[in-house]
């Protein structure tokens, strides 16, 4: 029994070796690696964003009031943040890409039946399903790189991702957009179902898996049930896990409120707002790359203080210019300026949170980054409908802002003191 330790012990060092050796074989290959794991993470942030200019046009066709569409992100996003849950255990059991190959396969069937749904409650129940299956490509990325890559070097490949899924948002909605000025509502979810097709056949066909036999997680819904327990006992994680949740709910307030404020309030086309939306979109990219800078520069922690301080005073700027500017068409501008360096500041956080979160364990990647993306999206799912269904306007959107990026401010005091307490160092 000793001897099959042993020699457990030694092949599970083996395996590792293995792993960190696919990032030693020169820049194209890390690269390239890199462009796949976006384009996988890419397809969350496409299935969310881009419907968003259709909101007003879904809401006239179905008969249903624009709480009910907020709705169907909502849906999506519970189901983004279950099925991490699932697919992040499931991957540390049975490796990454089986997980995938399935999860793209029923994607594609869900998009296309969205595609021809009649009514609204179904649109929910398939947004749902939409939300469940296309987690995977964004927690078996974020695994993939935990896999692959060790310390804060995991910091600054997020940060690389997020680069690459920064497309996503800054395209779909003007994309979305643009597909109106051709077809229904509807058109959108076909080229959604096309995405996901080819996203499909990239991972059948290109994608080599990361995570060895020997270092698969055995025992079943147990074993992962106790590996989730396990990291939620972990005071940091569970408090940075709670940062990334309510800091995307704060997000998402924006986000989900956006469509109908810029178009009704401030009279935008839906081609004028898939450019605003992806101005906001561009910002959070450069933020995801200044914390790729910095880190290894100066410490995650203090990355993400800052970067909390910045989007509590810029939510705090936008019910100012709210209240004082007014709101309406020709009132744009002073808008603009505030919420932009406000989104950039959210983005930040992005690669920071989740760096912090994952290089502190050298086991269960998959189920770490599915704890912290479940806790993303659905906080986000809270965090959608808020704005709307306290009125709608700006400022309930910049107040609803103000308070989440105040608790995640608090959380984080909390977490930067036991992190210095076990240092013996100030935070």
């Amino acid at each position: 029994m000793r001897h099959a330790g042993v020699m457990r012990k030694k092949g599970v060092r083996l395996a590792r070796a293995y792993a960190r050796a696919m990032t030693s074989d020169g820049q194209r290959l890390r690269a390239g690696l890199l462009v796949l794991l976006g384009a996988l993470t890419a397809l969350a942030p496409l299935t969310i964003n881009l419907y968003l200019p259709a909101f007003p046009v879904i809401a006239a066709e179905l008969g249903v009031g624009k709480g009910q569409v907020q709705l169907t992100m909502t849906a999506t996003l519970v189901g983004l943040a279950l099925g991490q849950l699932l697919v992040g255990s499931v991957s540390d059991a049975v490796g990454r890409r089986r997980p995938l190959l399935a999860a793209f396969a029923v994607y594609v069937v869900v998009s296309l039946g969205i595609a021809v749904a009649s009514g609204i409650e179904l649109l929910l129940v398939l947004r749902l399903a939409q939300g469940l299956v296309g987690s995977a490509g964004l927690v078996i990325s974020m695994a993939v790189v935990r896999d692959t890559y060790d310390g804060y070097v995991v910091g600054r490949a997020l940060s690389r991702l997020m680069l690459v899924v920064g497309v996503a948002p800054v395209l779909a909605p003007a994309l979305g957009s643009q597909l109106l000025l051709v077809g229904s509502w509807r058109l959108l979810f076909v080229v959604l179902a096309v995405l996901g097709l080819v996203l499909l056949l990239l991972v059948a066909l290109v994608m080599t898996e990361s995570l060895p036999p020997e270092l698969r997680r055995t025992g079943g819904t147990a074993a992962a049930t106790r590996s989730y327990v396990a990291l939620l006992r972990d005071p940091t994680f569970f408090g940075l896990v709670l940062v990334a949740g309510i800091t995307m709910a704060g997000q998402f307030t924006y986000i989900s409120a956006s469509t109908f404020f810029f178009q009704q309030t401030y009279g935008l086309s839906a081609q004028q707002y898939g450019l605003v939306f992806g101005a906001g979109a561009v910002m959070v990219t450069l933020g995801t790359q200044v914390t790729g800078v910095l880190l290894g520069r100066v410490r995650p922690l203090r990355i993400v203080g800052g970067a909390l301080v910045a989007a509590l005073l810029g939510a705090t700027a936008i019910a100012v210019v709210a209240v004082g500017v007014g709101t309406g068409p020709g009132r744009l501008v002073p808008l603009l300026l505030v919420i932009l360096p406000t989104v950039g500041a959210v983005g930040m956080m992005l690669p920071a949170v989740p760096a912090i979160a994952l290089a502190r364990l050298s086991h269960d990647a998959g189920s770490a980054a599915a704890l912290v993306g479940a806790a993303q999206f659905g906080m986000a799912a809270v965090g959608a409908p808020l704005s709307g269904l306290l009125g709608g306007s700006v400022l309930t959107m910049a107040l609803v802002m103000m308070v989440a990026f105040a608790l995640a401010g608090l959380i984080m005091i909390g977490v930067a003191r036991r992190e210095a307490g076990l240092r013996g160092a100030p935070p």
